[in-house]
């Protein structure tokens, strides 16, 4: 758990992440939460947008716009800085499904990788995963429906392109004084505060979360870390609002909280369905949902594990159709391998079969599998 101390308003106010010429907002407002900043009488009426009628960017424009487009030209000349090559840097360096991000950076590094590729992946793409997009992509999520603010910045969910040229800087790359006294603003309300949303007379400013909750991701090399808790929000802030997350997995409160075969039944989206049974246990799911075994067999891709192969009832998951029990073939970081339900065709009899298919194989050919992962 992390907590977050509420950052200063001098602190804020003094950066200027941009030099267009335009006044500082009138004033601060700081709300608790990404979610505060959508309710009626907070923060939508102050922050609705002027049309935009210029058909470039000009000084008509909303400041929120010509923020984006100040922020976007600072990234790529921090970028081009930093001699990037796109998709260039991200091929493969050893057989065709190994890629960089798949290497500790001493082996990368051996293998002939620039200094610039191996910083990419272990600290810009890897912050992107663990920051940017765990942690950061849930809440968006959960904040598609409302009636956000117009354009947001996100404070310390873009850790990763800050942090990237902050290390490139430490080991020596030249960036001009413009560039770093920009960079060093950024980094700066990075550090400070979670998303927020500024315009011409006032800036909206959220609170950083006040909980997190995470575990590392399993085969990663470079620490990257996903939201998951089986006791309440993943991500939590002081006014309550957050969001719950099942081994990075997006869940409504009761597949943590409360987790039934008939919420399970009723629940469209497949995923769901999944975290909530895992929550509940398989065996637990089995016997309270009265499925019926088909038939079992050794796993030849996972030696030493079993395949289980089940009837589901047509009123469970929409239509009759059957499931393949199975051991994931990778072990957790506490030593357990975690069971997983494949939804298969209900004319499929033989376990064996039913991996092959998982897999767009026949039951022949999985059998001839050295191990699956």
């Amino acid at each position: 758990m992390h907590a977050a101390r509420r950052p200063s308003h001098r602190r804020i106010r003094h950066q200027r992440p941009v030099r267009d010429g335009g006044p500082e907002p009138a004033r601060f407002v700081w709300v608790e939460s990404p979610h505060a900043a959508t309710l009626p009488g907070r923060s939508r009426e102050p922050l609705r947008l002027r049309a935009a009628t210029a058909p470039v960017l000009g000084s008509d424009w909303p400041f929120a716009a010509r923020l984006a487009s100040l922020t976007s030209s600072l990234r790529s000349g921090l970028d081009a800085r930093t001699r990037r090559r796109g998709l260039m840097a991200r091929w493969p360096f050893h057989p065709a499904t190994r890629t960089i991000g798949s290497f500790p950076p001493q082996e990368s590094l051996r293998e002939g990788l620039s200094l610039e590729e191996v910083l990419r992946a272990t600290v810009e793409d890897s912050l992107n995963g663990s920051v940017h997009e765990a942690l950061g992509g849930p809440l968006r999520a959960a904040l598609a429906s409302e009636h956000t603010p117009g354009l947001t910045w996100y404070g310390q969910h873009d850790a990763h392109w800050i942090g990237n040229h902050q290390i490139r800087r430490a080991l020596g790359r030249a960036y001009t004084s413009l560039q770093n006294e920009q960079l060093d603003v950024w980094a700066a309300i990075a550090g400070a505060c979670g998303w927020w949303w500024p315009r011409e007379d006032v800036c909206v400013v959220s609170e950083r979360p006040v909980a997190v909750h995470t575990e590392p991701v399993l085969g990663s090399v470079h620490g990257e870390i996903r939201p998951h808790s089986g006791k309440g929000h993943a991500i939590r802030y002081a006014d309550g609002w957050g969001v719950h997350s099942w081994h990075g997995t997006r869940v409504p409160e009761w597949v943590v909280a409360e987790p039934t075969v008939d919420r399970i039944v009723a629940e469209p989206n497949a995923e769901v369905r999944r975290c909530a049974i895992e929550r509940i246990g398989w065996d637990v799911y089995i016997e309270r949902a009265g499925l019926d075994l088909v038939s079992t067999a050794p796993d030849p891709g996972n030696p030493g594990c079993e395949l289980r192969l089940y009837d589901m009832p047509a009123r469970l998951w929409g239509g009759a159709t059957r499931v393949l029990l199975a051991v994931n073939g990778s072990v957790e970081r506490d030593g357990t391998r975690r069971r997983y339900g494949l939804s298969v065709p209900a004319a499929i009899a033989d376990p064996v079969s039913a991996a092959g298919w998982s897999y767009g194989l026949t039951g022949a050919q999985y059998s001839a599998l050295q191990r699956r992962t």
